[in-house]
């Protein structure tokens, strides 16, 4: 799959939001290595702390469902700017999907690529909790 069709995945999924909160609609389609894709949107909660993000229904839904290797994932919004992941999703996806490519999507489709690592040059890792002696 290309990454317009991906892109347009994460369009298609922004349309399922509940973000009666904040009315900003954020959709995600995740692409495994092996060409399956997962779609997420944001889920909003009144206790803000408890709303759910896109990508990480996304990316929780593939692994619930066995997936560990992902090659890209779309984010799209009604923005007019591009919009990244926010600091929680990029934590996971680093954790979780490793340098994938981050395709940004703005209102009228159009799209730009990012390396996750250039979205977070220094994610905490699982380097980080080994014990010290």
């Amino acid at each position: 799959m290309d990454y317009k069709a991906l892109a347009k995945r994460a369009l298609a999924a922004r349309k399922h939001s509940h973000s009666p909160f904040s009315h900003f609609r954020v959709g995600a389609a995740l692409l495994t290595t092996s060409g399956q894709v997962y779609t997420g949107c944001n889920i909003e909660s009144s206790s803000f702390g408890l709303t759910m993000c896109a990508e990480r229904t996304a990316l929780f839904k593939a692994v619930s469902e066995g997936r560990r290797k992902f090659k890209a994932i779309a984010v799209a919004t009604g923005g007019t700017t591009f919009t990244p992941p926010c600091g929680a999703c990029r934590q996971v996806i680093a954790d979780l999907a490793g340098d994938i490519d981050c395709i940004m999507v703005k209102r009228g489709g159009k799209s730009t690529v990012a390396k996750m690592s250039t979205l977070l040059p220094q994610p905490f890792g699982a380097h980080h909790l080994s014990r010290t002696r």
